[in-house]
């Protein structure tokens, strides 16, 4: 394979964002196609043996098995590290196998990671239950508060782990202020930011150090592969996460690399529609709920926050009914256009009960902690008329008495 006409590193650097989206990282093969090749091979054969060893020596370049290194892959990772903005990329299973590899490769028994607790369900399991068991210490705090990060150090905190905008409150945090709170102490500063997509948010640009994804969202964002990806520095990438992935195998197949791969060529175009769309929908809920929560619209506690880090308001909306579970649970089902699913970022609206789907593995006391209300709601807007999805909710909301 070889690089593309223009894939000099130094001139695809100077791309724009949507030539990247479409162009960046890609190599093809003798035969000249156009789009990018499937790699379905778990290995690969060498000319002789001495070639063999020294490419397994790092003396010689090219490739050894597919749980390090796939060209399928390996163009994915490119091109989201180009995106991103980061010196280099990891792609993994799943945006769990990304959250988990990003901490496991980073702590050791008797570090210590200080995490916000409003995140993911899973990530709150990973922090508050699976961490601790191999001796990690964890504490979490209130992300919104900067001083409350400044308070939770301690001599061996290695890490600050956030979620911004939060799942599924929408809390924002001051990437920049909490990075350089982080820096002073000499920990490193990992963001969630499945979220808001690198069309919405850069963390890298605020003063970040490692990002990470679900890709299986808004990167993908058509409910079709689960895929994650780790964002970061050159040094840290080949000197801490390569080991741990080379050893522990958490890798993308190459047909859902080939498939985000693909999906990243509209991303900027999904991400800016369903931003529009999703205020539209915000403002029209606005009226309608007893608390409604969009980053983009001004009634939020932190829109100026939002608009400083944030490019648009993101295409998430929550909402708190004060009739709790039942009143939610009517209008789920009085929905005729939007899905019930616990998926999100996707091109066909979703809406799920954080409480009984995404976060039911936590305990009542750490929902409660999270703000998250047996009568709260979760809005992923797709990429359908907006006209259309205000039409399914505003019936779905007289179902439910609202």
């Amino acid at each position: 394979m070889k690089r593309t006409a223009g894939q000099n590193p130094e001139i695809v650097k100077r791309w724009r964002p949507a030539t990247q989206m479409v162009r960046g990282g890609t190599m093809r093969t003798e035969v000249g196609e156009t789009s990018e090749a499937i790699f379905m091979t778990s290995g690969y054969c060498y000319d002789n043996a001495e070639e063999a060893a020294a490419r397994f020596r790092g003396e010689r370049p090219g490739m050894t098995y597919s749980r390090l290194q796939n060209p399928t892959v390996e163009m994915l990772e490119q091109r989201i590290a180009l995106i991103e903005g980061a010196e280099a990329a990891r792609a993994t299973a799943s945006g769990m196998a990304a959250m988990t590899g990003m901490l496991l490769s980073t702590l050791s028994a008797g570090d210590h990671l200080v995490a916000g607790r409003a995140l993911f369900g899973s990530c709150r399991v990973l922090v508050d239950t699976i961490l601790p068991r191999f001796g990690i210490e964890t504490t979490t705090v209130d992300a919104r508060d900067t001083e409350a990060w400044a308070k939770a150090r301690r001599p061996n905190t290695k890490a600050f782990f956030l979620e911004t905008p939060t799942n599924p409150g929408l809390d924002l945090c001051d990437i920049r202020a909490i990075a350089d709170i982080a820096h002073d102490a000499g920990a490193l500063v990992m963001v969630d930011n499945a979220f808001a997509s690198p069309i919405v948010q850069k963390p890298l640009e605020l003063g970040a150090d490692i990002v990470a994804y679900s890709a299986t969202k808004l990167m993908d964002g058509q409910g079709r592969v689960l895929a994650g990806a780790v964002c970061g520095s050159a040094q840290w990438m080949n000197d801490t996460y390569l080991a741990f992935a080379r050893h522990t195998g958490p890798n993308l197949s190459p047909f859902n690399a080939w498939v985000v791969l693909k999906s990243l060529e509209t991303l900027d175009l999904r991400v800016r529609r369903q931003c529009d769309n999703a205020l539209k929908v915000a403002q029209f809920l606005e009226g309608r709920v007893p608390r409604l929560v969009y980053p983009g619209l001004a009634s939020h506690p932190q829109h100026d926050l939002a608009m400083r880090q944030m490019k648009a308001g993101g295409t998430i909306i929550a909402m708190h009914l004060d009739g709790g579970r039942p009143q939610a649970q009517a209008l789920l089902d009085g929905l005729s256009i939007i899905d019930i699913s616990n998926n999100l970022g996707d091109s066909r609206s979703l809406m799920t009960h954080p409480a009984s789907t995404t976060h039911a593995s936590v305990s009542d006391a750490v929902r409660e902690e999270m703000g998250i209300t047996e009568g709260m709601l979760r809005l992923s807007i797709g990429l359908e008329d907006p006209d259309d999805l205000i039409e399914d909710l505003d019936q779905a909301l007289k179902e439910a008495g609202l």
